[in-house]
């Protein structure tokens, strides 16, 4: 399958069997890839909490307003953002780029980040998006199907998740084998609302 294809195809899943176990090279696999997406500053604000304890999802169910496929899944992926990554040995980030890259970049981070939570924050769950979009497209190709979510209770699922006090849920991503197909979409914006070329008029 191609990344086209896998766009293409790529659907919200809701059902899922219940029997089928990934392996763990499968999950180490798809997690490599997510590892893979771009962050601002090479920071890699995301944590991926791999939720498997069977108890701890049907916690995690319970305070996600009952959705099935939390728990039905094959995988339950929690994205967490750690809103102080920045400032986290920032020179690990650029540990492999040539001197004066690393000499230029890393004050840089402080200089953005530092006494700026909006840009924190907005950074870190944008790299979130991203990491969750490549998931779900590198499942695909894998031959799985995935639900991003984020209909729960986010101070729960910390709680649930013992996150520390500088991490934050961003979404989850339920990943599994379809036993039902998604509804047909449910309807497509049209290009001429949603593209805009230069400016608003």
């Amino acid at each position: 399958m191609n990344v086209i294809e896998a766009i293409q195809t790529r659907r919200s899943i809701k059902h899922y069997d219940t029997h089928h176990k990934m392996t763990q090279a499968e999950i180490e696999s798809l997690l490599s890839l997510a590892m893979l997406s771009p962050t601002a500053f090479n920071i890699q604000h995301w944590r991926f909490v791999v939720v498997t304890d069977p108890v701890l999802r049907q916690q995690i169910r319970a305070v996600s307003w009952n959705q099935a496929q939390v728990e039905e899944a094959s995988l339950l992926i929690v994205l967490t953002a750690d809103l102080q990554a920045w400032a986290k040995q920032p020179s690990r980030y650029w540990v492999n780029a040539p001197q004066p890259v690393q000499d230029y970049l890393v004050p840089a981070i402080g200089h953005y980040y530092e006494n700026n939570e909006r840009a924190q924050r907005d950074e870190a769950m944008r790299s979130c998006g991203i990491a969750a979009q490549t998931i779900m497209l590198a499942a695909k190709e894998m031959g799985y199907d995935t639900c991003p979510m984020d209909g729960f209770d986010f101070d729960a699922v910390g709680h649930l998740l013992n996150l520390p006090a500088d991490h934050t849920p961003a979404m989850f991503i339920t990943v599994g084998k379809a036993i039902k197909p998604a509804m047909p979409r449910a309807g497509q914006l049209d290009m001429s609302e949603v593209v805009i070329y230069n400016k608003f008029v």
